[in-house]
């Protein structure tokens, strides 16, 4: 059985790491440079970047912050925001990113996926889709949570993969911020119906929430924002206890030599 992944993510306004609950309230959360450098030797699994008002706001990622950051990460690194052409990806791939998110231009245009994932291979390209529930359906926002489409997320995340997407990152706006669990029923319904990984995010709040969302929602990866950058909960802390309840994860553990090394469990 594959890892289960724990992933960090950076929200970016204004060159600063922010965090708010429902898609609102931003608060800011730290610098980003010194956030990564933690995750890094906390033993995070991958780290997620998103300049979460480059579409609104109708301009590029801010390069310059990637490359920055970049140089501080050995782990794969998956960069976000205002991504809307082939020359955007090859910018953010050759600042250091590993992978690009794309939300609202890969809706507005779906045959983005599959000249991303033609060009620079669907393992790359992940789709990022913003979901909230009500009126008995989980639909399909845009614009870092601002435009309702008639889209179900369903639909959305199967077409999604289909024209070549290697990964989705889920994150349900009801749970954004609350710490009150992730958003179990839709996480399982979309892991159970496409065969890509699927990235749960929104409502982290204690160790049990991941365990739920690999168990219960049948997430290939966990992201979580305030409780890591607030030191609530410890990453090595957090693979231990999901270690002992027989949940893979990699876990930082020496070698004979005293150096350092992953391990899956």
């Amino acid at each position: 059985m594959l890892a289960k992944r724990i992933i960090p993510c950076l929200d970016i306004k204004n060159g600063r790491t922010v965090k708010g609950i429902n898609f609102k309230h931003l608060k800011d959360a730290g610098d980003p440079i010194q956030l990564v450098c933690w995750y890094t030797k906390q033993g995070a699994d991958e780290l997620v970047f998103l300049d979460i008002t480059a579409t609104n706001e109708k301009r590029k990622t801010l390069i310059s912050l990637v490359k920055e950051i970049s140089r501080h990460i050995n782990i794969p690194f998956t960069v976000g925001g205002g991504i809307r052409e082939e020359r955007d990806v090859e910018l953010l791939l050759n600042a250091g990113a590993d992978k690009i998110s794309i939300n609202t231009a890969a809706f507005k245009n779906p045959n983005l996926l599959e000249k991303f994932s033609k060009r620079f291979g669907s393992q790359c390209i992940v789709l990022a889709i913003d979901t909230k529930y009500e009126l008995n359906e989980w639909w399909v926002y845009l614009n870092g949570g601002r435009i309702l489409t008639q889209t179900k997320t369903l639909d959305w995340a199967k077409e999604g993969t289909n024209r070549g997407a290697g990964e989705i990152l889920l994150t349900s706006m009801n749970h954004d911020g609350t710490r009150n669990g992730f958003a179990l029923d839709i996480t399982r319904k979309i892991s159970k119906n496409i065969s890509t990984p699927v990235i749960a995010s929104g409502g982290a709040g204690k160790l049990e929430d991941f365990y739920k969302i690999f168990e219960k929602g049948k997430a290939d990866a966990a992201l979580a924002a305030s409780i890591f950058h607030y030191k609530e909960i410890e990453i090595p802390k957090l693979k231990y206890y999901l270690n002992q309840l027989h949940i893979p994860v990699r876990t930082t553990v020496k070698n004979t030599n005293g150096k350092k090394k992953h391990d899956k469990f």
